[in-house]
């Protein structure tokens, strides 16, 4: 089969690829369909958390699938229990909601901080704030919530109900909430998307404090920050704050869809019998393979992530170039296109993405140093 050319025919055109079939992959190197080697530094932006085919990983998926692929949420299973209870003995949250992607995580998170809100203070009491430059997904309610206006062309009226600060405006925040009929506020520490924009710790511990005299809803989009990413196990903890509502997908079952929206005691009781479902949320074998993603992210493992951040972050520095972000989430503002960039790199065995203007690079959490060593060497002489 022509890959691409059936892709084409078949596909909705809705992604601008780049030129390359990948067909296989081992760890942090993948190849393509002229047997080609990459080292990649995108992790299917943040998803393969422990690269391409985890033995482990792997083994977890396969055990279960012989076992038990799918029930329905009418019935207990075990995976799904098991991975519920090690997100909430890990971050002290309470309860936990299980969906397919980061989308349908905010999604369950924007109902939460409403219901919360309408049986606290009144219906009219629905209002999400969010930061300009965020990104919560492409449903219509995240786009909603999205605070970059070019995503809303064409999809318009989106639902209604959002509103938008600056990011590090406390100022700002606050003058929002005291003028409008707020429910909850939304916040990604790194934004993502936006360009990979770490929010100054003062200002999430402000929307914290804010959230906190006025009981609203504080919730954290962990969907590409979380399971590891940025060198904790969800980045809101480099911050010390605690919220009432934490989103998460991408690398929490590694390459299987998986989504989760884990709720604090405040909350957790918000969501009652038929307010919210799903027919794959909770799967079995996706649940199985978080669970063999999270069993292994200990203190040690955590800190070598932070460690391998923090080499990059040097040697790009080192090279003249600024960097922005936290663990293996990496900006890197260029000094000629970004596209051009890219390519060089690409042409040249490294596989790096990008966000708005920077160099992205979302590696594998356990890419061996030697191969990070090479994909920074490679880096360095194309920007």
């Amino acid at each position: 089969m022509n890959i691409k050319k059936t892709d084409e025919q078949y596909i909705a055109h809705t992604y601008k690829r780049f030129d390359l079939a990948i067909v296989k992959g081992k760890g942090c190197l993948c190849y393509d369909e002229n047997g080609r080697e990459y080292i990649d530094m995108t992790s299917g932006i943040g998803v393969n958390a422990f690269g391409y085919a985890d033995p482990v990983w792997a083994q977890a998926v396969a055990d279960q699938a012989k076992t038990l692929q799918h029930t329905s949420n009418l019935y207990y299973t075990a995976p799904c229990a098991e991975l519920a209870q090690i997100l909430c003995t890990r971050t002290g949250m309470d309860k936990v909601f299980f969906s397919n992607s980061g989308a349908e995580a905010n999604e369950c998170a924007v109902k939460v901080a409403r219901k919360y809100a309408a049986s606290h203070k009144g219906a009219d009491y629905y209002n999400i704030i969010t930061l300009n430059k965020s990104f919560h997904g492409r449903t219509l309610t995240t786009l909603a919530a999205t605070g970059q206006e070019h995503f809303h062309h064409d999809f318009l009226p989106l639902t209604e109900g959002f509103l938008y600060a600056d990011a590090n405006d406390t100022e700002g925040l606050q003058r929002l909430v005291a003028e409008n009929k707020v429910a909850g506020i939304l916040i990604e520490t790194v934004q993502g998307e936006g360009g990979v924009n770490t929010l100054d710790a003062d200002f999430v511990k402000a929307v914290d404090r804010i959230c906190k005299e006025n009981d609203l809803v504080f919730m954290i989009d962990e969907v590409q920050t979380g399971n590891g990413r940025t060198g904790k196990l969800y980045s809101y903890m480099h911050f010390g704050v605690q919220p009432d509502v934490v989103s998460t997908a991408k690398g929490l079952a590694a390459g299987l869809p998986m989504g989760a929206t884990l709720m604090s005691e405040k909350v957790s009781s918000v969501l009652g019998y038929g307010d919210h479902g799903s027919t794959f949320g909770g799967n079995p074998v996706c649940a199985a393979a978080a669970v063999s993603v999270l069993d292994r992210m200990d203190d040690a493992f955590l800190a070598q992530v932070a460690a391998k951040g923090q080499y990059v972050k040097e040697r790009i520095e080192e090279a003249g170039f600024t960097v922005s972000g936290m663990g293996l989430m990496i900006g890197i503002t260029t000094k000629k296109p970004v596209a051009e960039v890219l390519a060089a790199c690409m042409a040249n065995g490294v596989l790096c993405l990008s966000a708005k203007e920077k160099l992205r690079l979302l590696p594998p959490l356990n890419i061996p140093q030697e191969q990070l060593e090479k994909a920074v060497d490679v880096i360095i002489d194309a920007l």
